[in-house]
């Protein structure tokens, strides 16, 4: 979805914007190779140009010192956010290159929610995310699984951007000056995320975005904070992306001809935190790489309780392009 959406050189158009008044937002790419190795001119040059991405110089021959640097470098960019990003033994003495990216952004919501508003509520969750607690009978314990969680819960009813289908709701929350935007879509059923993020494509998400009016809307949302740490080799791998993990396929002649490279590991870590006064988010990706061996007025008030799992994007409106992209199924996790 996001490659369907995103384009490089329209996404540099608003990463070197870096901040203003209404918002944080910082996108910063880096190379990290081997110290000594010999990179093509013309990929340093195309990376540096197309995503600004530096080539910084390190000793893999020293995992660990090589980790920390890259490391601190991610929390730094990120506001300490996400912070460890590349574990131990990932690295080791056969990388050669390793890709980061990080994005940091932090905004207040236009239209904030007063924190003397924000009370306990119920969280549906969905058939994948269910609490397993033990429950004391006759001397024993049994194990049950809970249908629902309690969360600190915001309101507020205001004029926001808003549709509704047979199968969803949408809310687009504007952060300060609407440049940019979390978008918020609700499958109706309880337990309807999977079903609606199959239908989750990017011409359906153009389509639904373009038919998003201001309403009168009556909104609950539940506060929550997660971070969250993923290993994208396998996922990749099963859309298509094989050879590029396989010592004996992979081609990336295109950046060296010193060794035959293939990706090790690409590692994501996001952070997302939202509140009363608004949105707190970070990511970073890392691809490890190594020498294989050898407008209307409303009639109506809408409501709009998202008290069950949910997918949410932030978006910068002006390019379209999306920065995070997720889905909540259980705040407490």
């Amino acid at each position: 979805l996001l490659k369907e959406l995103n384009n490089p050189p329209q996404v540099k158009d608003f990463e070197t914007g870096k901040s203003s008044p209404a918002y944080q937002l910082t996108v910063a790419n880096a190379l990290w190779g081997q110290k000594g190795y010999e990179f093509k001119k013309d990929f340093l040059d195309l990376t540096k140009k197309s995503y600004g991405a530096g080539l910084e110089e390190v000793d893999f021959a020293k995992p660990d010192d090589a980790r920390k640097t890259i490391n601190d470098w991610v929390a730094t960019q990120t506001k300490d956010k996400i912070k460890d990003l590349i574990g131990k033994g990932v690295l080791d003495s056969s990388t050669r290159l390793v890709l980061t990216n990080a994005v940091y952004f932090k905004s207040n919501w236009a239209n904030t929610f007063t924190k003397e508003a924000t009370a306990d509520g119920q969280f549906k969750l969905g058939p994948d995310s269910k609490v397993i607690v033990g429950v004391a009978v006759n001397d024993s314990v049994a194990h049950v699984r809970k249908e629902s969680v309690t969360v600190p819960m915001m309101h507020q009813t205001t004029s926001m951007g808003y549709i509704e289908t047979d199968d969803f709701q949408a809310l687009e929350m504007p952060y300060k000056q609407d440049v940019l935007s979390m978008t918020v879509f609700l499958p109706k059923k309880a337990d309807g995320l999977a079903a609606f993020e199959k239908t989750l494509s990017a011409d359906n998400l153009t389509k639904w975005l373009g038919l998003i009016k201001n309403e009168q809307v009556k909104v609950t949302l539940p506060k929550f904070t997660f971070t969250r740490e993923f290993g994208l080799k396998d996922t990749l791998a099963a859309m298509g992306m094989k050879d590029a993990f396989d010592p004996a396929k992979a081609d990336f002649s295109g950046m060296t001809e010193k060794e035959k490279l293939f990706i090790s590991a690409v590692i994501h870590k996001a952070f997302v935190a939202v509140d009363e006064n608004g949105t707190e988010a970070a990511a970073a990706t890392a691809v490890a790489m190594a020498a294989a061996a050898n407008g209307h007025r409303p009639s109506e008030i809408k409501e709009f309780t998202a008290d069950h799992p949910f997918v949410f994007i932030i978006r910068h409106k002006p390019s379209g392009e999306i920065l995070f992209i997720g889905r909540l199924a259980n705040p407490k996790e």
